[in-house]
């Protein structure tokens, strides 16, 4: 009688698109035995667009904007960095009501980015709910984004020196259509009659229920629970070895926030709290995330109060640095001439070189940056947490099933625009 022998052999299978922020741009080949994850390799280089190297032909202003298309769902965080490295080289010191607007805009983009990953996360592993909730509150944070600077998404709005302008008086109002009337245009109005600064403390009263809306729909969801619970689980040394920063690393048990360990800006004055894990899974992480958003919201109502009181200049008034008011560039030539030189040769900044980092949404965001005297930089080299992120995801993948994989990616909240570059 023959016996018959399996033959057992590990499969090598393309994965994904899976996640909404990698629509095609990663490349996860996956080797399988059965559905039993072996090895994760991650494939990028998909979405490269050489921010690096396009800064080194670009002036200091214009390569500003670039920073915004790395992670386009945490724009301002990265121009943060960026600024902060010039303003370092520079050795200026920003107006106090500046670095105000900054913490709080860094915070309104730490809850914009959160809302885009719970939704994606949740959609991920099978709730659409979640996904319609997150955007509906990011809508309102994207017209406080339009309200300083005229773009939803590309802000540009952080300038070496401080911000490009000051908070504006009236917040932009609806207009009737063919779809909303002028009686739904006016509903829609109701909490838009004040400056921005009254829209963004509305926002931040009717935030935390919208917060345990998420969270009664997802923290004791049975299937969620199953999903994120014990899956792509780091312990704080391999969390810490791996590079791992932001919530993947707070998520494991360890307490580090550059805004409480290494304050910038005006952090130190704040009064906030540093969610951690226990367990370093995808539950845990999910769990620090919603805290950020609500800790996040403590510092925005914060900065609304400080900056309602105390209203002052919001760039520096160095010409070479930051362009003069407009109406005086209209009447004298002097400030027509630094106009004029600002915006064709851009500024001179002197050589040497920085290191500047932020507590970015997705973890420490930096940019290092060589100066040799010139209008661009000489060097630029991006810090970017979704990097050291992805290049974990073999370890945390390992020995889960496929479905898993999915959670995985979900919880790191990758986006490549900063991961390519």
């Amino acid at each position: 009688m023959e016996l018959l022998v399996a033959e057992i052999q590990n499969l090598t299978m393309n994965f994904g698109p899976q996640h909404p922020a990698a629509h095609g741009v990663l490349r996860l080949v996956l080797e399988l035995d059965g559905e039993v994850v072996q090895r994760a390799d991650p494939h990028i280089g998909l979405l490269h667009r050489a921010t690096e190297k396009l800064a080194e032909t670009r002036s200091f202003l214009q390569t500003l904007p670039y920073m915004d298309r790395l992670d386009y769902v945490s724009m301002m965080s990265n121009e943060h960095a960026y600024v902060m490295a010039v303003e370092r080289l520079l050795g200026i010191e920003v107006p106090i009501r500046a670095q105000y607007i900054r913490v709080m805009f860094d915070e309104i983009t730490r809850i914009l980015n959160h809302l885009l990953w719970l939704g994606a996360h949740s959609l991920d592993v099978g709730g659409m709910t979640t996904f319609l909730y997150a955007f509906r509150e990011r809508e309102d944070l994207m017209d406080c984004y339009e309200a300083v600077s005229g773009a939803r998404l590309h802000a540009a709005y952080y300038r070496p020196g401080g911000v490009y302008r000051d908070l504006p008086e009236r917040m932009p109002q609806y207009t009737a259509t063919k779809i909303h009337n002028a009686h739904a245009a006016a509903d829609m109005n109701v909490n838009r009659q004040g400056s921005l600064l009254d829209f963004i403390e509305d926002f931040t009263r009717r935030f935390p229920a919208y917060v345990d809306d998420y969270e009664t729909l997802l923290t004791d969801n049975r299937i969620w629970k199953q999903r994120t619970v014990n899956i792509g689980v780091v312990s704080p040394e391999r969390a810490m070895a791996l590079g791992l920063t932001g919530p993947m690393l707070r998520g494991s048990g360890v307490a580090w926030d550059l805004r409480k360990k290494q304050p910038y800006e005006v952090y130190e004055r704040m009064d906030f709290d540093i969610p951690v894990g226990t367990n370093g899974d995808c539950y845990d992480r999910y769990l620090v995330r919603v805290e950020e958003m609500r800790q996040a919201n403590r510092i925005i109502k914060q900065c609304v109060d400080w900056l309602r009181a105390n209203p002052g200049p919001v760039i520096v008034n160095d010409h070479k640095v930051a362009p003069p008011p407009r109406a005086m560039m209209k009447q004298n030539m002097e400030e027509l001439i630094h106009h004029f030189k600002l915006f064709t040769e851009g500024m001179h900044v002197p050589a040497g070189e920085v290191y500047a980092a932020v507590e970015h949404p997705k973890g420490e965001f930096g940019i290092y940056l060589v100066s040799d005297g010139a209008n661009k930089p000489y060097r630029l080299k991006i810090r970017a947490p979704g990097f050291a992120h992805l290049a974990a995801l073999d370890e945390m993948s390992r020995g889960h099933m496929i479905a898993d994989v999915v959670a995985i990616i979900g919880t790191q909240d990758i986006v490549f625009g900063e991961i390519d570059r």
